[in-house]
């Protein structure tokens, strides 16, 4: 029983993976007939209808009113302002340079866990979490095009820090409401804040290619609703920075998708960095089993 409760956490955290490696790509598609604000409440939107769908056919339960403020904090920090500021970001920011800065998130998750969830990290995993950052450093100068912190770069740290958060004052909430209601409301209450950008959107929607609009419906689908879903599942089932190590493993795959999605290619140094990610992504797993 025990070896099946494993195996549906990492089938989870395995979809959660590929699902938001390929948002980078969607997001750049995005990008060339909608404005980072529009494509943040675009897959959002479509987010919110079909778990709105999923809920009404469940008879999903609401959330208490005195959960409604933490709901939209966190809504507003993981969505709202998570998907608008790497948006932003990626306007001047390279593929590298956002994947690497999206990469400290675990960092910063582990911090917030150590201080508030008084989880304890031994030194291997501080050692794994230092090589899984080092890697994704190494896909970043892998572009051939260098690493500065120009203030989109920063737009997207601040999408780090915000994701980082939710992630470790979510726990709680999972477990009183489930993985799915909580992640449903927290989509819900982002999407609510979003709304600002909305006369943009229908401005944008009327003009832009019908291939550019499939693709927000995916990333509305996919990358958001059923990858949100599926990480807050494996993470109500695991160590909170553990959890948050197998975010290491996104900038690997998304080169991988954009080298097939929009023809971009890794190069040598790419490749190295994403062994060493996947070497450090191992090494915090399997000390932390030990402990």
């Amino acid at each position: 029983m025990r070896e099946w409760f494993e195996w549906r956490v990492l089938a989870a955290l395995g979809v959660m993976v590929l699902l938001w490696a390929s948002a980078y790509a969607g997001i750049r598609v995005g990008l060339e007939d909608y404005g980072p604000g529009q494509v943040a409440l675009f897959r959002l939107g479509v987010a919110s209808v079909a778990l709105a769908l999923y809920a009404s056919a469940t008879r999903m339960r609401l959330p208490e009113v005195r959960d409604l403020p933490v709901i939209f904090l966190l809504g507003f920090l993981a969505f709202a302002v998570y998907h608008a500021s790497l948006n932003y970001g990626e306007l001047t920011v390279t593929a590298g340079a956002a994947g690497v800065l999206i990469a400290t998130a675990p960092v910063f998750t582990a911090l917030l866990a150590t201080a508030f969830l008084r989880e304890r990290l031994g030194l291997g995993n501080w050692v794994g979490l230092g090589l899984s950052f080092t890697g994704a450093a190494l896909i970043s100068l892998g572009e051939g095009q260098g690493f500065s912190l120009d203030p989109g770069a920063f737009m997207v740290l601040l999408s780090a820090v915000c994701v980082s958060v939710y992630f470790v004052f979510q726990k709680p909430y999972l477990s009183k409401y489930g993985a799915l209601a909580f992640t449903t409301y927290a989509i819900w209450a982002g999407t609510l804040l979003s709304l600002v950008y909305l006369p943009g959107l229908v401005a944008q929607a009327t003009v832009a290619p019908a291939g550019t609009t499939l693709t927000m419906v995916y990333l509305g689908v996919f990358p958001t609703a059923i990858g949100y879903i599926a990480y807050a599942y494996a993470f109500s089932r695991m160590n909170a920075s553990v959890a948050a190590s197998f975010l290491y493993l996104v900038p690997v795959l998304a080169y991988l998708i954009a080298w097939i999605w929009i023809e971009e290619t890794p190069t040598v140094l790419s490749v190295l960095g994403g062994a060493i990610t996947l070497y450090g992504v191992v090494l915090v797993n399997r000390r932390s089993r030990r402990q």
